[in-house]
């Protein structure tokens, strides 16, 4: 009997490249895998390590499954990545990443330079800027989350935190903005705290610089910055539930839009200024392609789940019926409005503003990214926010004029 895992030859190929498996009998690898796109140099497979799907990418320095066995299929790594136990599935993480023990991440995933989480971290579609930590026995899906600026002065989510992503109408336009694209990737903002054994009910959006006590749930937008707050928890009640009554839809569908809009703010930043940075390392291009597909896959998440509520709406008995059959009538001109490029030439000449001061500093001359960014002058800094800003606020008055009914960006 043939008890050799499959393509076992191809670990053999790996470890004739250089990469360090201890135990070649206990590694899985699936026959779409193309070792070419896993480093040969100081990358680290550890027992009970399951590797599948034609897309994944190992870069140098990785390390996979030292605290128990792991399973990555069609990931791209970033050199110097550590999985160290669990399932990761369709996502990207970039340099210096990690995830611990029982990591459960699925399709969608962006971890940038230095984010992590603990143990039994459950994420999707979820987007971490650099230095953004999670603590353990956290569910955080449907979010991205910025601010800090190193591992000492970073973004965090406390031990045991939930981002209510679902609700009980069978909704996931819950989408939460904790911090922003345009400040966010500067790394020159208030780190956030949302504190343990507490939870967010999306969609949501936070200011940098606050502090959320322990044991609150947030249920409201807190664009003020730098502040404590407090959840309230509900007093004891029972009364009648109304399904699909969407009290607040103004509300959801603008943080929708707007976590679209960063979405896309975030993509031009990829394209203009990340792109030369990442195509300086092994498998460069490769990591880029999949960062740009999971911002695909998330603003078509976003959109799809935006337009199920959409249809929901329509047949429920909200008192603004107008905004709500607007809404549904008008939604293939919203997935219009994002599926295109913009075309603004202020956008254009404030990109390139910035590009041209971001050069004339050297900011492609060779230094890795992290340095290069947090080199930046004000002057630049402000540029840049300045370029990123316009593309969001762009959308946002494109999609409040599709549905002027909702008098959406206007409360």
């Amino acid at each position: 009997m043939d008890i050799q895992p499959r393509c076992y030859d191809k670990v053999v190929q790996l470890m004739n490249k250089g990469v360090d498996i201890a135990n070649p009998l206990t590694i899985d690898m699936g026959r779409e895998v193309d070792i070419d796109h896993i480093s040969g140099n100081d990358v680290t497979i550890y027992p009970g390590s399951r590797i599948y799907g034609d897309k994944t990418v190992i870069s140098s320095g990785a390390r996979i499954g030292y605290e128990g066995p792991a399973t990555i299929d069609n990931c791209q790594l970033a050199p110097g990545v550590e999985l160290k136990g669990g399932y990761f599935s369709g996502s990207v993480f970039l340099e210096g990443s990690s995830m611990g023990l029982g990591a459960h991440v699925r399709e969608g995933c962006i971890l940038e330079e230095e984010a992590s989480g603990a143990h039994c971290v459950g994420i999707k579609q979820t987007i971490l800027f650099p230095f953004v930590t999670l603590g353990s026995l956290i569910n955080f899906c449907d979010c991205l989350m910025a601010g800090g600026t190193s591992r000492k002065d970073h973004s965090e989510v406390g031990s045991s935190y939930i981002h209510f992503n679902f609700t009980p109408d069978g909704d996931k336009t819950t989408p939460s903005l904790i911090g922003d694209v345009p400040r966010g990737v500067m790394l020159n903002q208030l780190p956030i705290f949302l504190g343990g054994q507490g939870g967010m009910v999306g969609p949501v959006r936070m200011g940098y610089g606050n502090v959320v006590a322990a044991n609150s749930v947030i249920r409201s937008d807190y664009l003020v910055e730098n502040k404590l707050i407090v959840g309230r928890t509900h007093s004891a009640m029972t009364i009648d539930i109304k399904r699909h009554d969407y009290p607040n839809i103004s509300r959801i569908i603008e943080n929708n839009i707007v976590y679209v809009a960063n979405l896309k703010a975030l993509e031009e930043w990829y394209i203009h200024v990340r792109r030369p940075f990442l195509e300086r390392h092994e498998f460069g291009g490769l990591i880029f392609s999949g960062l740009l597909d999971k911002l695909a896959l998330a603003g078509k998440e976003r959109l799809k789940r935006l337009k199920m509520l959409s249809e929901k709406a329509r047949r429920s008995s909200g008192s603004d019926t107008e905004g709500r059959n607007e809404l549904y009538e008008r939604f293939a001109d919203i997935e219009s409005l994002f599926g295109a490029a913009l075309k603004d030439a202020g956008i254009d000449a404030c990109r390139d503003d910035f590009l041209s001061r971001f050069q004339k500093i050297g900011g492609l001359a060779g230094s890795p990214y992290i340095e290069s960014i947090k080199s930046l002058d004000v002057e630049t800094c402000n540029a840049g926010v300045a370029w990123l800003q316009k593309i969001v606020e762009n959308y946002c008055v494109r999609a409040g004029a599709i549905l002027p009914s909702l008098q959406i960006f206007h409360r």
